[in-house]
């Protein structure tokens, strides 16, 4: 009883502070009530729901996506696999051990598309309604969509390579505040151990940025997917199982990765990490995410050619897409 009164006045404090106009953050520039840091005021989230997020790092919302969105996300997808439309800038990619097997060509050989912000299909499930109005009390009123990702996991080969190693986001990307990127994952179908769901660290979201590097599996690892270097597996840990629909919201910090997937199907998850409107760039030179700069650069230059001149900051500029406010994100320099 003591505990859930405590919730209901915190309940009441958080509201009233609200309707006097809270004090705006000197690292974001965005309204934040007193002992909160890392979402923004905003009434869509209940007061156990903020402290869930601000305690955890992540917030699970369950039937958030409606089934005919996802099934026209699946339908777009084979369609994509099938070369019956083609994306500007879609990034396609095939796990290293079945990219060069006698799988049939299309939707079995592709286990991940990437940068489908060209697409307006895909790019619906980063305007839908029921994901931006959660979005916004992470990062605020001004939303950009700066990564997509359509996740087609494959039943593993037998040499685990279905495996997404346990890393954190933030990692891959050149732009600040952390606290004001959030991303949007939602399960298209039943998603559980057996066939490969998410796993969390609870509150690492609290930490630093950890160095990075490729596991050294037998039998290797797909492109890019680095993991933290000397990850303990002794931290306590959650699976998110999910439904079809539901979806969970998780800050960048936040240590994560997926076990293999031991079905006999592909698992399926679509996914957006959107970025504060007006985030800024920073130089990431000799820094440890200087690995995945340099890498990232190496790939565009064999697609373009070896004379672009591009840099890291240009590509996720590229990458990005204004969803809700203002846009300066994909103007600005770095700081």
């Amino acid at each position: 009883m003591a505990e859930r009164l405590k919730a209901v006045i915190g309940h009441l404090n958080y509201n009233l502070q609200n309707e006097k106009q809270n004090p705006v953050s000197a690292v974001s520039e965005l309204p934040v009530t007193s002992g909160f840091k890392y979402t923004v005021d905003n009434r869509k989230l209940t007061f156990q729901q903020r402290q869930f997020y601000e305690d955890n790092g992540f917030l699970v919302i369950k039937k958030l996506v409606p089934s005919d969105k996802l099934q026209k996300y699946r339908d777009r997808f084979a369609e994509i696999c099938r070369r019956d439309v083609v994306v500007p800038g879609l990034t396609v990619m095939r796990d290293i051990a079945i990219k060069n097997s006698e799988f049939v060509p299309g939707e079995q050989a592709v286990t991940k598309i990437q940068d489908f912000q060209n697409d307006d299909v895909l790019f619906e499930y980063c305007t839908l309604p029921e994901i931006i109005d959660y979005v916004e009390c992470f990062t605020g009123p001004d939303i950009v969509a700066a990564h997509t990702m359509l996740i087609n996991k494959p039943p593993d080969s037998g040499k685990l390579t279905s495996r997404h190693p346990m890393h954190q986001d933030l990692h891959y990307f050149p732009f600040r505040p952390a606290d004001r990127i959030v991303c949007s994952w939602t399960a298209m179908q039943t998603i559980n151990r057996e066939n490969g769901c998410l796993v969390v660290v609870p509150s690492t979201h609290k930490g630093q940025l950890l160095v990075h590097e490729y596991p050294k599996w037998e039998g290797g690892v797909n492109k890019m997917y680095h993991g933290i270097q000397n990850y303990s597996p002794s931290q306590h840990r959650v699976h998110l199982e999910m439904e079809e629909g539901d979806t969970v919201f998780f800050h960048p910090l936040l240590i994560h990765g997926s076990g293999a997937n031991r079905s006999k199907g592909f698992r399926k998850s679509i996914s957006c990490h959107f970025v504060w409107g007006k985030a800024h760039y920073i130089d990431i030179a000799d820094t440890e995410q200087q690995f995945i700069a340099d890498e990232v650069l190496e790939l565009v230059q064999k697609r373009l050619g070896p004379d672009i001149n591009i840099t890291f900051h240009d590509i996720w500029k590229y990458k990005s897409r204004k969803v809700r406010g203002e846009d300066q994100f994909t103007k600005n320099a770095y700081k």
